[in-house]
């Protein structure tokens, strides 16, 4: 089945203006080595997906710095590979986009020239390892017009999830809700979707004459005008939605349960490689339940956290159940507890700092305290 990937950079990241004021919603860091970004390509690729448009708005420099031709993911191809795609449309007059419907119709030249029978449009703060092929296998051979890729859930006040779904026997979409006010356990959609590519751009060329302007309203929610089906989606998977969202379930990955799920189970979960030497351990050094990653220092004790390369816990420092980032600098004699601190941020000597897993104290890009 040929099936070309679109990949929404930046959907969601006013939910986490804290993590993407510098960044776009895929490069935000996480797991001590990875960007958000990689474990959606990452699964589009261990699928066969090798044909792959990333459609980007604002702060994207990072990105392109992190996923440049696409060559880690095996993705650096004459043919399809790796795409970035602009943020402005090819209409005359065309703007940057101000929704997803937008987003997909500004690049429907992009769609259009692909040959593909279905594409599969996926968000960046989903946190899962996931084989698309059987949900594709599952879409051709009901003759759908889309998929939604849902998952059950116990959902609650806070919840960002955008739609629940309803289904019959057969696994097709009856009804679809905003989730707001809903309590208890409910299949939720991931904002991954299978949609046929004739039936995508059909929509696309007369969206206008017929007023669609959303895909939740316009569209998922026309379950009878369209053949919808749903595929449950088992397995650790999770949704990044808030700071509060990125600790815990960047906190989650220190479970050995969590760690089997999401990158054993699966296809590999694969990351730009970078040239670092090992961590470095000194005498002093006291370690506990934490994630060190390449190239750093530790010095003072670390314990229930997570460390991502080139970070220097100095002699004296105290790390608990906190997320330091690359390049980040912790002096003698401060203590950190629930603290996220941003890339080449820097905490000088006999600070006492602490946050709540519920309201994390951040520390932004390159900042000093």
């Amino acid at each position: 089945m040929k099936t070309l990937g679109i990949i929404f950079s930046n959907i969601h990241e006013r939910d986490i203006p804290e993590l993407t004021k510098v960044r776009t919603l895929a490069s935000v860091p996480f797991g001590g080595r990875y960007r958000l970004i990689d474990f959606v390509l990452s699964n589009m690729v261990n699928s066969g997906i090798t044909n792959v448009g990333i459609i980007t708005k604002y702060n994207y420099q990072s990105l392109m710095d992190h996923v440049q031709s696409g060559k880690n993911w095996d993705l650096s191809r004459k043919n399809g590979g790796l795409t970035i795609l602009p943020p402005f449309s090819d209409e005359a007059g065309g703007g940057v986009f101000a929704n997803r419907f937008e987003a997909i119709k500004s690049v429907a030249s992009y769609i259009r020239h692909n040959e593909a029978d279905y594409v599969v449009m996926a968000d960046c703060d989903i946190i899962c390892n996931l084989d698309f092929v059987p949900a594709l296998t599952e879409h051709a051979r009901k003759g759908a017009d889309i998929t939604m890729i849902i998952r059950k859930k116990k959902v609650g006040r806070g919840d960002h999830e955008r739609l629940i779904v309803e289904q019959d026997e057969d696994g097709r979409i009856v009804k679809t809700c905003g989730i707001e006010g809903a309590e208890g356990e409910h299949l939720v959609y991931t904002d991954f979707m299978i949609i046929n590519r004739r039936l995508l751009l059909y929509i696309l060329d007369h969206s206008t004459q017929w007023g669609i302007t959303s895909f939740s309203r316009d569209i998922l929610s026309n379950v009878k005008e369209y053949k919808i089906y749903g595929h449950i989606l088992d397995g650790y998977c999770v949704a990044v939605n808030s700071l509060a969202d990125y600790y815990a379930h960047s906190m989650e990955l220190l479970d050995p349960d969590v760690v089997r799920e999401l990158f054993h189970k699966g296809g590999s979960i694969y990351t730009k490689v970078r040239d670092s030497v090992p961590a470095k351990f000194t005498d002093t050094a006291k370690v506990t339940n934490s994630m060190i990653a390449d190239g750093c220092l530790i010095e003072g004790e670390v314990t229930d956290s997570i460390v991502f390369r080139g970070c220097h816990i100095a002699k004296g420092a105290k790390v608990t159940g906190s997320i330091i980032m690359q390049d980040s600098v912790v002096e003698s004699g401060s203590t950190l507890n629930c603290v996220v601190m941003d890339k080449g941020a820097h905490v000088l000597d006999n600070r006492l700092l602490s946050g709540h897993p519920t309201h994390p104290y951040y520390i932004e890009k390159e900042g000093t305290i």
